[in-house]
C-alpha cells in the first residue's frame, strides 16, 4: 500500500500500518518476527529434546519437565518485558498463560 488513503493527521488507513507497528522492531526499525533463541530458550529446547529422545520418566523426567517450564516461563517473562515489538510482547504473554495453565491443569 504506497500512498494510499490518508485518515486524520496523514496517517495511512488500512492495515500496512497495523502491520508495520505489530512487527517493526523498535531498536533497529526492522522487521522482527522471530530471532536467535536466548539462554532460557536453548535451555527448554535442550530439555524438551532430552524428554523426547531420552523419554525419561520417573524423578528424572519429573526434574527434566520442571527445567523445561521454568526455562520457557523465564523465556516468556523476557519477552514481556523486553519483547522488541508488540508481537514479541504478546507472544511472551501467550506462551507464559499456555505454561502457568499446563501446570494447573497437570
Amino acid at each position: 500500500m504506497s500512498g494510499g488513503a490518508r485518515g486524520p493527521a496523514g496517517c495511512r488507513r488500512g492495515v500496512e500500518p497495523v502491520i508495520d507497528w505489530f512487527f517493526r522492531n523498535r531498536r533497529t526499525g526492522r522487521i522482527t518476527i522471530a530471532q536467535a533463541p536466548n539462554p532460557a530458550l536453548v535451555v527448554f529446547l535442550a530439555a524438551a529434546a532430552l524428554r523426547l529422545i531420552a523419554r525419561t520418566s520417573g524423578t528424572v523426567g519429573t526434574v527434566v519437565d520442571v527445567v523445561a517450564s521454568i526455562a520457557l516461563i523465564v523465556w516468556s517473562v523476557d519477552e514481556i518485558v523486553r519483547g522488541v515489538n508488540p508481537w514479541r510482547r504478546i507472544l511472551g504473554s501467550g506462551v507464559l498463560a499456555w505454561v502457568v495453565i499446563g501446570v494447573v491443569l497437570s
